[in-house]
């Protein structure tokens, strides 16, 4: 049986956020000593913490919210490539890169996988790629960090450049322990009616077993 292999940060209420968003929180409201039967957990946070797929509505008011997303967006096939060399992510970088017969793409940047420090500086991805990876039939990219846009970014040219060609963004995935190659991904969101975005369990499987 081959493993599954997971790249979901582990929500803890130690774990660092965007600045000035809503921390994550679990506590148990009600212990079971006090309900006569079960111990109840509660959960606050952003939908954006940890692992988490952004949907338009994010950035576009009038953009689809997570629940109008068909959910084979978030499984399939995809390809997980490393671009930590570089430091910004250009066409001419993924040209390099075999991209023929995957709609999902993953990215490994020289971000370490940490989920207790919020980076001060990210890796870029210029917009333009979105028009490249559009034509070459991708339509969900995952990365490694928290954005795909710079952390003091307001106009979040990435985001709408991806949206305009149809790909959709999957963040702060954990790939420092994943080899480069083809992988069956599964990094489904709860369904939550009119939300910007969800936190997700994101994992691959080898297609090949020598990954």
């Amino acid at each position: 049986m081959t493993n599954w292999i997971d790249i979901t940060q582990p929500l803890t209420n130690d774990m660092a956020h965007w600045p000035g968003d809503q921390p994550f929180l679990y506590n148990v409201s009600a212990t079971k000593e006090q309900t006569g039967s079960a111990n109840v957990g509660k959960i606050t946070t952003s939908v954006h913490m940890g692992t988490h797929v952004d949907a338009p509505f994010h950035f576009d008011n009038v953009g689809h919210t997570i629940d109008q997303i068909p959910i084979g967006t978030y499984i399939g096939k995809a390809r997980v490539v490393d671009v930590s060399q570089f430091h910004s992510v250009t066409p001419s970088v993924l040209q390099k890169i075999n991209l023929d017969g995957i709609e999902r793409l993953l990215l490994k940047s020289s971000l370490p996988n940490n989920p207790m420090v919020f980076p001060e500086n990210l890796p870029l991805l210029e917009p333009d790629i979105a028009k490249y990876l559009a034509e070459k039939g991708i339509r969900l990219l995952g990365i490694d960090m928290p954005s795909v846009d710079p952390i003091t970014s307001k106009s979040l040219d990435t985001h709408h450049a991806l949206h305009k060609y149809g790909v959709h963004i999957l963040e702060n995935l954990m790939l420092d322990h994943v080899k480069v190659g083809d992988y069956e991904l599964i990094a489904l969101p709860l369904r939550i009616v009119g939300a910007d975005g969800s936190p997700v369990r994101a994992v691959l499987r080898p297609l090949k077993e020598d990954q």
